[in-house]
């Protein structure tokens, strides 16, 4: 015998609760109004070192942020246990907006974007004379996304008692991009450092640049107290050092309130997030000549305005050579 009939929808039907809570789901988020704002150190297999005050505290990423990694250099609302304890553990339930961010991708054919740095005003491009040979197109690279993410290039150049400075410089003396020119002798005895850190006072500076360049050695040369392994043998068939640095590290400038982030070392910078269009605006001098240019140029054809707006002296040649081949950069492997 049925016991309810044919149409069981009635209201006075009973339901068996479940065994778990039946409350329903709320998209409604907490605020956390009372979360403590704290700065991304480290990220190491979904758990993040973080400063939050005068204390180093481990966190992970709360589930509402969903796909929304946080990285080096982001500030970040963490909520949960603050003490810094060792097992202690809390959680970032906020990133906040992003003044500047430093992308990549594996190639230029790879759509993935990675963010490698966020919140830094200056990427500093490190860059050997020899062993290994400079490699001009990967720093070209390299400002281009420094350009698109809205840092400030700096050039340390390495490694000047190998070679002289003298031929690279000029092939970038046009960009006006500030550099500091090192030799190993004076990273051991400091004299180079004091020039370093000039660049480097009171910013955020990431350093980047492909293995055996000599870049953890000049962080570690610049934070003693914090020492990273160094690359210490470059391929004498590739030219090209191992990778030592397996992960971003943010550390503070003694005596000082700028901070460095050692960053990976470089086998390729990949540009495919990169719109040419956002290049010009590190041209301030030639980019008021786009205004004659014709619907997405490419600022490399016939019909560029930029010609005539050099031709007729309002920049120098040499400018709008420089900003062509940063263009040009996207089309071209690193080694070319």
């Amino acid at each position: 015998m049925r016991r309810y009939g044919k149409h069981t929808d009635e209201d006075d039907i009973r339901t068996r609760p479940g065994r778990r809570n039946t409350r329903p789901r709320t998209n409604i988020r907490p605020k956390h109004e009372d979360a403590a704002e704290g700065l991304v150190l480290t990220v190491d297999r979904g758990r993040l070192t973080c400063l939050v005050g005068d204390r180093v505290v481990l966190a992970m990423k709360a589930r509402e942020l969903g796909r929304k990694a946080a990285v080096v250099g982001d500030r970040v609302a963490i909520v949960g246990d603050l003490t810094g304890k060792k097992d202690s553990l809390a959680r970032i339930v906020r990133i906040e907006e992003r003044t500047s961010v430093l992308r990549r991708t594996a190639d230029d054919d790879d759509p993935y974007e990675r963010v490698v740095v966020a919140n830094a005003d200056q990427l500093a491009v490190v860059t050997a004379l020899a062993d290994p040979e400079p490699r001009p197109r990967l720093i070209d690279r390299c400002l281009v996304a420094a350009y698109a993410g809205g840092l400030e290039p700096l050039l340390v150049l390495t490694k000047s008692d190998l070679a002289p400075p003298d031929k690279l410089l000029e092939l970038y003396g046009h960009l006006d991009i500030p550099y500091v020119v090192t030799s190993r002798e004076e990273l051991q005895n400091g004299t180079a450092l004091a020039r370093v850190r000039e660049q480097l006072d009171g910013k955020i500076t990431a350093f980047v640049g492909h293995s055996g360049v000599g870049k953890t050695t000049l962080v570690n040369s610049l934070v003693p107290e914090e020492q990273r392994r160094t690359t210490g043998h470059v391929n004498a068939v590739t030219g090209r050092g191992r990778h030592t640095t397996t992960s971003a590290l943010a550390l503070p400038l003694s005596g000082n309130d700028g901070w460095v982030i050692d960053t990976p070392g470089l086998r390729s910078f990949g540009l495919h997030h990169v719109d040419p269009s956002q290049v010009i605006h590190a041209f301030p001098d030639l980019e008021p000549g786009t205004e004659g240019c014709p619907r997405a140029c490419s600022h490399d054809e016939p019909d560029c305005a930029l010609d005539a707006w050099v031709a007729e002296g309002h920049a120098d040649p040499a400018r709008l050579y420089s900003l062509r081949r940063m263009l040009a950069t996207r089309e071209r492997k690193e080694g070319d």
